[in-house]
């Protein structure tokens, strides 16, 4: 599996579809990288490759402040997961590679 590279990415959130961009880069089980809503970027934290499981956390202030934790899987150019969203649940996650 590699995760590296640009993603482009949708979550269906209990406040609907939201896209986001990622960019990520993996030497050995280290991750890292950045996301951007279109209007702010923010780097992931304790980004780890685990497996075939790429698992990294990132802090957002909007629509209000939480942790946002991504466990995903990349296949080819697709990418498959979750995200947990707080105490709001979990989100399903999928994107391409672009």
């Amino acid at each position: 599996m590699s995760v590296n590279g640009n993603w482009s990415c949708t979550m269906d959130t209990p406040m609907g579809e939201r896209k986001l961009s990622l960019t990520l880069a993996a030497n050995g089980s280290e991750l890292t990288g950045t996301i951007s809503n279109g209007s702010a970027e923010t780097p992931i934290h304790d980004g780890h490759i685990d497996g075939d499981k790429a698992i990294w956390k990132t802090n957002i202030t909007s629509p209000m402040p939480m942790t946002l934790e991504f466990t995903v899987t990349a296949a080819g150019d697709e990418l498959t997961g979750s995200v947990k969203l707080g105490a709001f649940g979990i989100a399903p996650l999928q994107g391409t590679r672009t």
